[in-house]
């Protein structure tokens, strides 16, 4: 069995926030992991999905039905409230400033996508340092790797999806695994999230 998730580094008080990137079958990953965080989830969940630019954002919607707790699109200069999912908007890079308020981008490209998951992941690290977790799901580019190196750099915890469950498995994951160097490696569609929370993230429950 792969290595646990409740060690003492997972029960510290001082986690504050989760950033997740995702790109190609990430809804379907995160129609899978979000329903796992409960009402009282005390965390703020940040997530960066590649989506083609669109006047309307579907994903908050998509999410809604399947989380326990409220989902909403990120906006300019709101603050980063625990026990919220936001989703950053299409056409945008999404950052984390030090005073955990949001800023939105129009800044070029990065590895041909906009929102990009590193500048959230970068921005993210040094606004939280080890009060951050970095989780990367399913994609099929190396977006997300650099960012999860700047998290981990920080003292962060990071983690990416197993490959061998993901909807997309090319350079991207590879990429994220050895760059981050992640504690643990989950398989999506073998386990379950559970109490990820302050105190206590992640029990994965293997079925």
């Amino acid at each position: 069995m792969p290595e646990s998730l409740q060690g003492t580094v997972l029960h510290a008080p001082y986690r504050r926030a989760v950033v997740i990137g995702c790109s190609a079958g990430g809804i379907d990953a995160l129609r899978r992991i979000l329903p796992g965080l409960p009402a009282d989830f005390s965390l703020a969940v940040v997530i960066v999905s590649h989506t083609a630019p669109a006047v309307t954002n579907l994903l908050p919607d998509v999410l809604r039905p399947v989380c326990a707790i409220p989902v909403e699109e990120a906006a300019e200069r709101c603050p980063v409230l625990p026990g919220r999912v936001y989703v950053s908007p299409p056409g945008y890079h999404l950052l984390i400033e030090p005073d955990h308020t949001f800023a939105l981008s129009v800044d070029g490209k990065v590895r041909n996508v906009r929102p990009a998951i590193d500048v959230l992941f970068a921005s993210a690290a040094d606004a939280y340092g080890r009060g951050l977790i970095g989780v990367v799901l399913t994609g099929a580019n190396d977006d997300g790797s650099r960012g999860l190196v700047a998290i981990k750099a920080k003292g962060g915890f990071v983690m990416v999806q197993e490959p061998a469950g993901a909807f997309a498995r090319l350079r991207g994951m590879i990429e994220a695994g050895s760059l981050g160097r992640p504690r643990f490696v989950a398989c999506l569609y073998n386990v379950q999230m559970r109490q990820l929370q302050a105190r206590q993230f992640g029990h994965w429950m293997f079925r």
